[in-house]
């Protein structure tokens, strides 16, 4: 997540360059606490502020963000999590009405509207998987298979809303990306 947290750093915005991102975490599940302070760690390194925005209440979503863009030089970086899933169409709505940058953890966003989006490759992840159901079937014990990290990312970068937000996305990027939406 933090690379496509570093993805931000490198658009200039409007004028000026992004200095804050509010984070849509889910803080009532372990993997929401840690990927916020993960990106927190990160982004005093990358000159950058972050700010936990709660993904459980679409009020509070919806006030927060709202909150949030009063001040110039933000984006959005969205975790990948069940509740931010779910609220997906209202959370890039808001990025768009707000004219913030965002970057998602799941392509699925990018297709829908969002700006870009950096993860596992979740095709590779299945891929897997079927490895080890075929070694389960086979007879081994689901406890003594190792437990494995993804090992493929992809990036995914929306062109069409990355003009409606005024950003000229970095040929080197688009160089770097899994998929580019047209």
């Amino acid at each position: 997540m933090c690379s496509g947290f570093g993805t931000l750093f490198v658009w200039k915005y409007r004028t000026e360059w992004v200095k804050r991102v509010a984070v849509l975490r889910d803080a009532t599940i372990a993997s929401g606490i840690g990927q916020f302070g993960a990106i927190q760690s990160a982004a005093p390194s990358l000159g950058m502020e972050a700010t936990p925005v709660n993904v459980c209440d679409i009020d509070e979503i919806e006030r927060d963000i709202a909150a949030f863009a009063r001040s110039s030089n933000g984006g959005v970086v969205v975790p990948a999590s069940p509740e931010a899933s779910r609220h997906r169409d209202l959370i890039i709505t808001l990025a768009a009405q707000h004219r913030l940058p965002a970057v998602y953890a799941s392509r699925y966003f990018v297709i829908d509207g969002g700006l870009i989006s950096y993860g596992p490759d979740i095709v590779d992840q299945y891929r897997a998987a079927a490895g080890y159901v075929d070694r389960v079937l086979k007879g081994e014990k689901p406890a003594d298979l190792p437990v494995q990290a993804p090992t493929t990312y992809e990036l995914v970068i929306n062109v069409k809303t990355a003009k409606t937000l005024g950003l000229e996305v970095p040929p080197q990027l688009i160089a770097r990306a899994d998929e580019v939406v047209e």
